[in-house]
């Protein structure tokens, strides 16, 4: 199904403001769409003063106080590796971006396509350029991808600092610092929202296919199998392509619409906001109205205030992340605390906003099922 148009322009919006210029060309090859359909995209953003056009190229419109103190160009080279087409690193990558270059550090950003094993290469290319530290988040599409990075990665020989990726207990990683949203304490808002509201049988639709989903996954599974208020749950893939490390049942592959009827489900939580955007959209084609026959609460915030009935959203503190894991690295870079703080493992709290997608199953007698 074609993305909606609010949400590529967010995209757009977030890769040019993490890059600070980005050529329209690149955006589109980015986003899988043509040179025309970026620059109307443009068009629109620069007509709401959210960017700013050149001849081939826009540039983003941070306010002055936010630009580095010194040029970044005379800056030393900290590599910043993150996958390709994932917006929500972009705000991660931002937050990054405005401590390094505060601090007089010129970045270096690596894209990593959508194959197995592409951080490495980018990594060692980094490396012959001069890179004296790296922020790193790894896809990790599958538990195999991860454990294959794991040697090389901890043998690196700068220091590094894992975004939105936590370490496996014991694993040679296990010593790297890392910063990243506590996950779980996500999924707990999201089901104390729902249950306070008296929803009692819930979907959960996820990602499979990197390591916040399958944590996601394992977080929603414990909380509500252990809550004595929920009935009954189900989870199922976010889409058919949400998934690596399957075989999946029949039930977790499921198409949406059709498991919450199934189950008797008054409320679902999606990762991330497109999906939960697509949901209500398909149950709207099915005469499902949200919030009144069905409460959806997205797991992300990075677009679901623009749907059409705007979404009560979890929000991970996405730039925060890359500011801390920024500020560790500073840490490391400096010669005299090189040796000083022992390795950390951050973890930062998501919020929760309250939108028109949810609301109590009796509150609309003629909406109830």
């Amino acid at each position: 199904m074609r993305e909606p148009v609010d949400v590529r322009r967010q995209r757009i919006l977030a890769a040019v403001q993490a890059r600070g210029s980005a050529r329209v060309s690149d955006l589109a090859a980015e986003l899988q769409v043509s040179v025309v359909t970026v620059r109307r995209d443009v068009e629109e953003l620069t007509r709401e003063g959210r960017l700013r056009r050149g001849h081939g190229v826009v540039r983003s419109t941070l306010a002055a106080e936010e630009l580095p103190t010194r040029r970044a160009a005379e800056g030393d080279p900290v590599a910043v590796v993150v996958p390709e087409r994932h917006s929500y690193l972009s705000e991660t990558l931002h937050g990054a971006r405005s401590v390094l270059e505060a601090a007089g550090l010129r970045i270096a950003l690596h894209i990593a396509p959508q194959v197995a094993g592409a951080e490495r290469p980018l990594v060692e290319r980094a490396l012959a350029d001069g890179a004296r530290g790296l922020l790193l988040a790894p896809r990790w599409r599958s538990r195999a991808g991860e454990e294959a990075d794991q040697q090389w990665l901890a043998a690196l020989d700068v220091p590094g600092v894992l975004m939105e990726r936590r370490p496996r207990p014991g694993s040679p990683l296990h010593a790297m610092d890392s910063v990243c949203s506590d996950h779980w304490y996500g999924a707990h808002l999201a089901v104390e929202h729902l249950v306070g509201l008296g929803h009692r049988r819930i979907v959960f639709a996820t990602r499979d296919d990197s390591p916040t989903a399958r944590t996601l996954r394992a977080a929603f599974a414990g909380i509500a199998t252990a809550h004595p208020l929920v009935e009954a749950w189900a989870w199922a893939l976010s889409a058919a392509e949400a998934g690596h490390d399957g075989p999946y049942t029949d039930e977790e592959t499921a198409e949406l619409p059709e498991l919450l009827r199934r189950t008797g489900a008054t409320a679902a939580v999606l990762h991330g906001d497109v999906d939960a955007l697509m949901l209500v959209q398909r149950l709207a084609d099915s005469g499902v109205r949200v919030p009144q026959d069905c409460s959806v609460v997205a797991y992300d915030d990075v677009v679901a205030g623009l749907g059409i009935t705007p979404l009560t959203a979890v929000a991970p503190p996405k730039a925060e992340v890359g500011r801390v894991a920024a500020r560790l690295l500073l840490e490391r870079l400096d010669p005299e605390r090189a040796a000083g703080p022992s390795v950390r493992r951050v973890e930062l709290l998501p919020t929760l906003t309250v939108r028109g997608s949810t609301q109590s199953p009796s509150e609309d007698p003629q909406g109830s099922r």
